[in-house]
């Protein structure tokens, strides 16, 4: 056997750019699958997904001609059903052996777990992978996830685009295939503007650069390569840098097969408008990269990326330029004309958009926010005009003509208008600030200012949320409470803001069920109003706040805390690190991030395994205890020299730790009831802890709860044993 090179190509209609790289994979994937599993080896170093908007393509430095020899095993009877009593054989081997068509003395025997049994053993030739490959092939296409696929002609077949060619060759050879209506050749197709003609591939190997001489750059990473350097350098040209952001710049990898950077400009005037809403028009509805100047803000040049290399580039920019300036146009006439409204005025609007039928408006909601954030503002230090001015103004934008047509400035409109409407900068970055983290990975808000309106803005959305009755379930989560749950953990923690989190919700949750109250309360009013017009009684009384659905705002604790489990996880916190705090349930999440931090380093001293082994003896033996244990250790009752150094050793501890554990030094408190260990040794070698004496027994068991409770000051360290 020889291994020869494999390729595999797929042309196509243009296929959809988002895609396009999952299904190159997919196809890739299935080749793959589809020769490992017939048992045909392959050299694959090296060897990645090959694709263009027109083709998908699966090139292999080796594949064997030809599988391996093919063992079989087919198990028959079991002996005691195979033979008689006289050792003859029954007509249930006589069958077996006949299907097979072979004599049953041929037959071999194996033994399994059963008992001894006839097996028939063959081995034959393996086939030739050529015979093979048509079928890897459309099993490969078959496993494609292709959502809807399309079909063409008049026949039944069908893809993600049209199909208009089949390329497969190993080695030399042409393999014959026929699939979806295409008989297999060695012919690829170049570009479909520079090169619109056949292109002959006489081995595999020729395939990168035969393509790239009929400009198509099939690889993926080289077209990536390319963009980012023609872009950079149309971006020095312009004396500037360029903004390549990764979904835009894998969007435009997947839209051309020759990429060609084409500088572009627009007129001066546009840049009044705020840069994000001009970056997003660029970005989402043009995939071209803007040019950003040494500080960042956006400049009037912008690159074009073009799927052909043009003789005339200016007209290519001409056009460019000619598709986003009505976008641009749209933009500076909302934002001029907010501009007029002005930031403040466009809260009344808010008055009559319903935030939630349950929890009434976005005034509402703004309303609940306000004394949120003047509530924790008090906490940390924040003034608390600022924090109510800003929360009054940061839901506004959303009645601002710019942010109905760019949903996405939530917020970043708003702090341009503020700046305009001669807000102070802090209140103004706070609007802004408001919606950070908004989205994985996204840094939270970096002002003081901004970090209290993005809490008591996420504090209100969970305990409103959970009052709806709109916790997430499954896949489902209206509300984003998953994202700003983490959002707001992530916010807490990172700040360093020492908050409670329970006396947090609890203040939430009564803000939400008073506003539940109002919102029932006008609703039966309307009700009212409408029935006294038709000439209907309705009784008098009040909304009852209690007949309303509960907040449960106990269980967003829990919540909040699970969605840390994946924040932890992706910065290498073992789970059992997280299981140890999160048992102690502490209200502050800037001290549970201390704890996590304290408990991995107490982890790595050797003393840890044979502590936290210790702490588990100790919870086991303090949960089987009958009877009542006593508050003190009483020296009297120290009759073991073992118990009396442990006593001694716990009690010098607790003395040490008691101003680590005030000031929150956990690695201090840990780092010294580590040295507890050889008492702690001691104690659990020569001293029976459940001694007959009930006064000697409850003496010894007060010492270890005395020991155990200074042991799980920090953390819950008996999760840390294996």
């Amino acid at each position: 056997m020889s291994m020869q090179p494999l390729l595999i190509e797929l042309g196509v209609e243009e296929l959809p750019v988002k895609a396009l790289p999952g299904l190159a994979q997919a196809f890739f994937d299935g080749v793959i699958d589809g020769l490992a599993k017939r048992g045909i080896a392959f050299d694959r170093e090296g060897a990645k997904p090959l694709s263009t908007p027109r083709r998908l393509a699966v090139l292999l430095p080796g594949v064997e001609t030809e599988q391996p020899e093919q063992h079989s095993e087919v198990f028959g009877p079991y002996l005691n059903i195979a033979l008689d009593a006289n050792g003859a054989p029954t007509k249930a081997l006589q069958g077996f052996a006949a299907k097979a068509g072979i004599d049953w003395t041929a037959l071999e025997r194996t033994t399994d777990a059963k008992g001894e049994r006839f097996v028939l053993r063959s081995v034959s030739p393996g086939a030739q992978t050529a015979a093979l490959l048509p079928e890897i092939v459309r099993e490969a296409i078959a496993a494609m996830p292709i959502p809807k696929p399309m079909r063409w002609g008049s026949h039944e077949y069908a893809f993600a685009r049209p199909v208009h060619w089949l390329v497969v060759l190993h080695g030399n050879d042409v393999v014959p295939a026929e699939l979806l209506g295409l008989k297999s050749d060695r012919f690829s197709r170049g570009h479909r503007f520079m090169a619109d003609k056949q292109v002959w591939l006489s081995h595999p190997n020729d395939y990168v650069e035969s393509l790239k001489a009929a400009s198509v750059l099939v690889d993926a990473d080289a077209r990536r390569e390319r963009i980012v350097a023609e872009v950079n350098a149309a971006a020095a040209q312009a004396g500037g840098v360029a903004r390549i952001t990764e979904d835009n710049l894998e969007q435009v990898v997947n839209l051309v097969e020759w990429p060609a950077a084409v500088l572009c400009s627009f007129e001066r005037e546009f840049l009044a408008v705020p840069q994000e809403a001009l970056i997003e028009t660029m970005e989402i509805n043009q995939k071209f990269f803007p040019v950003l100047d040494a500080g960042g803000k956006l400049t009037e040049k912008f690159i074009g990326i073009a799927n052909i290399e043009s003789r005339d580039v200016a007209e290519v920019a001409k056009g460019y330029e000619r598709v986003i300036r009505p976008r641009f146009s749209d933009a500076k006439f909302f934002f001029d004309e907010d501009l007029k409204q002005g930031l403040a005025a466009m809260g009344e609007g808010l008055k009559s958009v319903t935030y939630q039928a349950k929890l009434g408006t976005v005034a509402d909601k703004v309303q609940r926010v306000s004394t949120l954030a003047q509530h924790i503002a008090a906490q940390v230090e924040v003034d608390l005009a600022q924090a109510r001015r800003a929360a009054e103004l940061a839901k506004n934008d959303l009645q601002s003509r710019m942010v109905n047509e760019f949903p996405e400035l939530q917020g970043i409109a708003g702090r341009h208008y503020a700046v305009a409407g001669g807000e102070s900068p802090a209140v103004a970055l706070a609007i802004d600030e408001a919606y950070q983290p908004r989205f994985g990975g996204d840094d939270i808000a970096l002002s003081p200012l901004g970090k209290v309106l993005a809490i008591a803005e996420r504090l209100d959305t969970l305990a409103g949320g959970f009052a709806a009755g709109l916790k997430p379930t499954g896949n489902k989560d209206p509300f984003a409470l998953r994202r700003n749950a983490l959002g707001l953990a992530r916010t807490i923690i990172e700040s360093g803001f020492d908050l409670d989190l329970r006396a947090l919700l609890h203040k939430s949750a009564e803000g939400v069920m008073l506003s539940m109250s109002e919102v029932a309360l006008r609703e039966k009013a309307r009700i009212g109003s409408e029935a006294k017009e038709k000439g209907v009684d309705v009784p008098a009384g009040q909304a009852n706040v209690r007949a309303l659905q509960d907040t449960n705002y106990m269980e967003i604790y829990p919540f909040v805390i699970d969605r840390l489990k994946g924040y932890y996880a992706d910065k290498g916190v073992p789970v059992t690190h997280f299981n140890a705090v999160a048992e102690l349930g502490v209200p502050s999440l800037y001290d549970f991030d201390r704890r996590i931090d304290a408990i991995g380093t107490f982890a790595q001293l050797p003393e840890a395994e044979a502590l936290a082994a210790a702490n588990k003896r100790i919870r086991n033996i303090l949960r089987k205890a009958e009877g009542d244990i006593p508050g003190m250790i009483d020296p009297a009752l120290l009759r073991e020299p073992a118990e009396t150094e442990l006593a001694e050793a716990v009690t010098a501890a607790i003395d040490d730790t008691g101003a680590s554990l005030h000031h929150k030094d956990y690695v201090a408190v840990l780092g010294r009831l580590a040295r507890l260990r050889p008492q702690v040794d001691a104690f659990f070698d020569a001293v029976m802890v459940n001694a007959e004496d009930p006064a000697l027994r409850g003496n010894r068991l007060a010492l270890l709860r005395t020991l155990g409770d200074r042991l799980g000051s920090v953390a819950a360290i008996e999760h840390l044993s294996s």
